[in-house]
């Protein structure tokens, strides 16, 4: 009798680990369901604007168009499932480890990318609309745009409030798997917000107007900092910026292998290939710096973000200006560094090789970067006060 008592004790011990695991795998895929979405729409956006500096917007049900929006309602429904999941039959630590809303509980990253989704859904009749009624354009910033940007944003941000949440619940061995799990949805948003800002800070020409160091100290620093203090990798802002650097090149030297022809007229550069978009901001020098400087300055906020944001301006100035050189010269214009290609609607012409809006004088120069400068310690700032409030999330 005491035998069979002992051996159901053991069967009792065995089955609850195996449960707890089977719960927790229900928990874990929603979330690189949502990172394979992230992905996705990063891909389908840079494969679209690519799509429209090419061929033209030829239709809504184009294949960028459609990963995009395919890929979203991947990541809203996988959260979907896990709020019903949760809500339903989650366990009592579940329950606790998520936000209610309507009387449903779920994490709080499930419930941002169900958002997202809603957003991006929402844009697509709104963009095909926009279109119809005011032309076909390729511009990145469009109210419709806007709508699409702020919905794949979302989903990226509960892609790492998702990844975050776990990583700051996690025992010590499971930390660095989920650390670098949200050191990918940070990059995934690093390469979004630099495509977004593309039109104005992503082309050579731009590299000796202050108006590229005032455009990247906006959102750049801030996103770099505020995902570095709540991860637990060593090198977090690098890895960042690393992953973005690695979407930005395979994409860039992967469109432009595919043939394709503009089909809107008026075509004044009639291209032969998939334009690329350009060579990818050189942002691993000021991750590095910036890694280097929350080691040393961990603690002093203040002097941290103005360390930082001067920093980063000074890294980017100093990167940049001569890099730029090198991009206007033959020896970029090839499939590594995708150089020199342009919109089928481009009239080419020798300002393709000149540097545009650039500072007259010294004065106007120092005062431009003094500006980026500013920004970009108010910006760190920011970045630290998120990133604060990130380290202590845990649903």
């Amino acid at each position: 009798m005491s035998t069979t008592i002992e051996a159901s004790r053991a069967d009792t011990l065995v089955a609850a680990p195996a449960t707890t695991s089977a719960r927790a795998a229900e928990q874990v895929w929603p979330l690189y369901a949502v990172l394979f979405s992230s992905v996705s729409i990063v891909v389908g956006l840079i494969w679209d604007i690519s799509w429209h500096r090419t061929i033209g917007r030829d239709t809504f049900w184009s294949p960028p168009h459609v990963l995009e929006q395919v890929a979203a309602i991947v990541a809203g429904a996988s959260c979907g499932w896990l709020v019903l999941r949760t809500t339903f039959g989650g366990s009592p630590d579940q329950r606790a480890a998520s936000v209610r809303f309507w009387g449903f509980r779920g994490p709080l990253g499930a419930w941002v990318c169900i958002w997202g989704t809603l957003m991006m859904v929402t844009s697509a009749p709104f963009d095909n609309w926009w279109h119809n009624a005011y032309g076909l354009d390729v511009k990145i910033i469009s109210p419709p745009h806007m709508v699409l940007a702020w919905g794949m944003i979302a989903i990226q941000v509960g892609a790492m409030l998702m990844a975050l949440a776990r990583q700051n619940r996690a025992s010590s061995e499971d930390q660095s798997r989920l650390s670098f799990l949200f050191a990918m949805s940070a990059g995934i948003l690093l390469t979004m917000h630099a495509t977004v800002i593309m039109e104005y800070a992503a082309f050579p020409n731009e590299m000796h107007s202050t108006r590229f160091y005032r455009v990247t100290a906006i959102g750049l620093p801030l996103i770099l900092i505020a995902t570095s203090r709540p991860s637990r990798l060593r090198w977090p802002a690098t890895t960042t910026a690393a992953i973005y650097m690695t979407i930005m090149l395979l994409l860039m030297w992967t469109l432009q292998l595919f043939p394709a022809v503009p089909r809107l007229a008026p075509i004044y550069n009639p291209v032969t290939r998939m334009v690329p978009p350009p060579f990818p901001l050189l942002l691993i020098a000021p991750a590095l710096a910036i890694d280097l400087l929350m080691r040393k300055l961990e603690g002093r906020n203040w002097l941290l973000a103005l360390a930082a944001g001067l920093t980063f301006v000074a890294v980017m100035l100093a990167v940049h200006w001569w890099w730029a050189e090198f991009l206007l010269t033959p020896h970029a214009r090839n499939v590594v560094f995708g150089a020199d290609q342009w919109d089928y609607n481009a009239k080419l012409g020798s300002w393709r090789y000149r540097f545009w809006t650039a500072e007259q004088s010294v004065g106007d120069m120092a005062r431009g970067i003094g500006i980026a400068a500013l920004t970009a310690v108010v910006t760190s700032r920011i970045g630290l006060w998120i990133g604060s409030g990130m380290a202590r999330v845990q649903r």
